[in-house]
């Protein structure tokens, strides 16, 4: 590693020295893990000016202990199906950081699930839980378990099966799970129960996420849509632009996407598309959200009904055109890497004025970069599609005081959540050289909490 006391009259020289060594060391720990290394690389290309500013961070190790996790649980999930046949599928806890607070983070059940993707995740999770201001620790976990087309019995089997093991490392002050995509109320009750089960007791503190009835916070199925269009809704304020009298594109139609287009229609903002993995529907007069939610969520049925109800509306086969679409607003809420180049390119070309990340690192690198060099606003992941995790938090609050605030009581800290992620954001950005940088702003400033409680803690 860099000699410190020999490069400590160059700073930047030092810092930038320092990150490339870190980063060639997890390249070669982590080779082939391109959803890892793609969220590193973003992360520490942010962070020079940090530790040309603050040395003593060299000093500490802190970025190779942060890009380390604690642990990695792996373990397998054998499970029956309806006929009887014995299926087995690989689980993952990728327990990354607990310096701010117990493990935090969702579980996903998608096919494209490896451990590439889990690290990616819990690393982002990082820097998203450190900036809602909440007491909590980052994790992800999950499985390539596939549950479209699979029964109800089918599905209670396998999250029984996948939580016997995975409880074992779990906890209200150690490791509290919540949902993600292809985990909803449905698998998380399972989840609880199962994990109730085996412990012998209730305790609602273990996951977030629940129903309402049996320990969930209301307005969490809202969280990180309605957060992802307030942190927005600051961005555009500040260079006054505003959702009202905006057309906007949301890619997806679960429940990041549905909230977000609920609540950008609710601002003013008329959405002219959304999608699923099938295709996209359009509109130039406006979704109906109503519409949409009928579908997805109380007939499960593809996006491609929505003709059924809207004759004028137009249905495309595969979702990936919709970025030729013209927008002022994108808000990208389906999956990594979902919006890469070309389609940045079109949006451009279209007249995009903003783009907010509701799913976790849907935009690819290269077209991150086009929409900064054309002057383009945009909301990270990490501080935009923070108020799921932060009303999680919430709902971590309400089990361990054993009460329940209502849906406005939770919006409203919402709100002022994703306000105070902003404020942070631009403050970090503008005081380390990159003023109305948000990317920056948001590595920064989720950096700098999770670094200071490091050096607090000592090396461990």
């Amino acid at each position: 590693m860099t000699n410190i006391n020999e490069t400590y009259n160059d700073p930047k020289k030092l810092a930038n020295d320092y990150v490339h060594e870190v980063y060639e060391e997890v390249k070669k720990r982590n080779a082939g893990e391109s959803e890892f290394l793609q969220a590193t690389r973003e992360i520490f290309d942010s962070l020079r000016p940090v530790f040309a500013k603050n040395p003593h961070y060299i000093e500490d190790g802190i970025l190779e202990r942060l890009t380390e996790p604690d642990r990695i649980i792996t373990f397998r999930v054998a499970w029956e199906d309806d006929q009887g046949k014995v299926h087995v599928n690989r689980g993952y806890r990728v327990q990354f950081n607990s310096e701010l607070g117990p493990y935090k983070g969702g579980i996903r059940f998608h096919p494209s699930v490896n451990l590439s993707i889990m690290k990616f995740l819990a690393f982002e999770q990082i820097f998203k839980n450190s900036l809602t201001g909440q007491p909590i620790g980052a994790g992800k976990g999950g499985s390539d378990f596939d549950p479209k087309n699979k029964s109800e019995r089918e599905i209670m089997r396998f999250v029984q099966s996948f939580m016997t093991e995975l409880s074992k490392y779990l906890g209200p002050d150690l490791d509290v799970p919540a949902g993600d995509i292809g985990v909803g109320r449905r698998e998380v009750g399972y989840m609880t129960g199962q994990y109730n089960r085996i412990h012998g007791g209730f305790e609602p503190g273990v996951f977030t996420g629940k129903d309402p009835n049996y320990g969930g916070s209301l307005g969490r199925k809202e969280a990180t849509g309605y957060g992802t269009v307030y942190f927005a809704e600051e961005m555009l304020k500040t260079n006054d632009l505003h959702f009202k009298g905006s057309k906007v594109i949301v890619s997806g139609s679960g429940n990041v996407s549905t909230y977000a287009m609920e609540k950008a229609i609710e601002l003013g903002a008329t959405v002219i598309a959304c999608s699923d993995s099938g295709g996209y529907i359009y509109d130039e007069n406006g979704i109906d959200v109503e519409t949409v939610k009928q579908i997805k969520e109380v007939e499960g049925e593809r996006i491609k009904k929505y003709r059924k109800y809207h004759s004028t509306a137009k249905y495309v086969e595969g979702c990936e055109d919709i970025w030729s679409l013209s927008c002022d607003i994108a808000l990208p809420c389906a999956t990594q890497n979902e919006l890469d180049e070309a389609a940045a390119v079109k949006l451009i070309e279209n007249g995009l004025k903003a783009v907010a990340e509701g799913a976790n690192m849907p935009c690819t690198q290269e077209a991150i970069n086009l929409f900064k060099e054309h002057k383009i606003l945009f909301a990270p992941a990490k501080a935009a599609n923070a108020g799921g995790v932060a009303v999680s938090a919430m709902e971590m609050s309400q089990n361990s005081m054993r009460l329940s605030w209502t849906t406005e009581e939770v919006d409203e800290r919402l709100h002022t959540v994703m306000k105070n992620i902003y404020a942070s954001c631009l403050q970090a950005a503008e005081e380390y050289g990159h003023p109305g940088d948000l990317v920056v702003g948001a590595n920064i400033a989720g950096f700098l909490k999770v670094a200071n409680a490091m050096v607090s803690h000592g090396i461990r």
